[in-house]
């Protein structure tokens, strides 16, 4: 085992990344074994108790072990022709971040693994912070539109004047936000009131409204809502049952959501980016 990790990791990469393994959706992970080996822990029920360790520190900190480290076993030869069963753990980069962290600080090896993982690790936070970015921009504009097609659905059932509009708007919230207001948001959020909740949301926030007012919009023509009153308990029960599929599944009440920069940033960044993109090609056509 040991020769072929040797042979397979020739080059001048670091022998973290030279282990690491892809599945077949095309998912990053780490064999324990071949962890334990490069540590240079030559018992591997020694290194057991330095896993035992990362997943106490994973969970301390809020995280599903099982996300993080997956134990597996699988049959080896042992010569003649003949196996054996071993055991073994499929590791994140985050796993493999905790091992490193609590492995024996004495070693060189670890001291490297350590600056290897917290380097990788803060690598795809920012991959991940850019695919946010990207996520909340698509869905602002998919709300900008969409608030279109339900204010004319609105208008429709009676919804006219912009007061109207605005109540309207807020028995959407409401339902929600389990009764909370777009001035309550804004409090409860710390948010001015110059400041629109829409810019200062999370993709999950922006993906929940988003649902309520496709809902709320299709829910009004289908069933021919007439009247302010009707279309505004329309709306809030549409808000309601969005707050109500969100707690099935467990998830996180959108007034308790983090509020984020304000989405006007990343839209600046984006067009500087896209401007640099287009002047190259611009002064060539010219």
């Amino acid at each position: 085992m040991k020769k072929e990790i040797a042979k397979a990791t020739g080059g001048h990469a670091s022998p973290f990344e030279r282990i690491k393994r892809t599945n077949e959706a095309q998912n990053e992970y780490w064999e324990s074994r071949d962890l334990a080996e490069v540590l240079e822990y030559t018992q591997y029920r020694n290194f057991e108790a330095v896993i035992a360790k990362a997943k106490l520190a994973c969970f301390n900190s809020g995280y599903r072990i099982e996300d993080h480290f997956a134990d597996v076993s699988k049959m080896v030869e042992i010569g003649s022709g003949a196996t054996r069963e071993i055991k073994g753990t499929m590791l994140s980069r985050y796993a493999c971040y905790l091992i490193i962290q609590n492995a024996d600080p004495n070693k060189e090896i670890v001291a490297q693994g350590q600056t290897y993982f917290a380097i990788q690790t803060r690598r795809q936070e920012l991959a991940d912070g850019h695919v946010e970015d990207e996520r909340r921009v698509l869905l602002r504009e998919e709300i900008r539109r969409h608030n279109v097609q339900l204010a004319d659905a609105a208008k429709g059932a009676g919804v006219i004047e912009p007061l109207d509009y605005a109540i309207f708007q807020n028995h959407g919230y409401m339902g929600l936000y389990g009764g909370l207001k777009q001035e309550d948001i804004h409090r409860r959020k710390g948010l001015k009131k110059s400041q629109k909740i829409l810019d200062h949301m999370g993709s999950t926030e922006l993906a929940a409204n988003l649902f309520r007012a496709t809902q709320a919009e299709e829910k009004l023509r289908r069933e021919r809502v007439k009247g302010k009153d009707a279309a505004n308990r329309t709306h809030r029960e549409v808000g309601a049952k969005v707050r109500q599929t969100i707690k099935e599944l467990g998830g996180t009440m959108p007034e308790e959501l983090p509020v984020t920069d304000s989405i006007k940033k990343i839209e600046t960044k984006q067009s500087k980016r896209l401007g640099k993109a287009q002047t190259p090609a611009k002064k060539k056509s010219e």
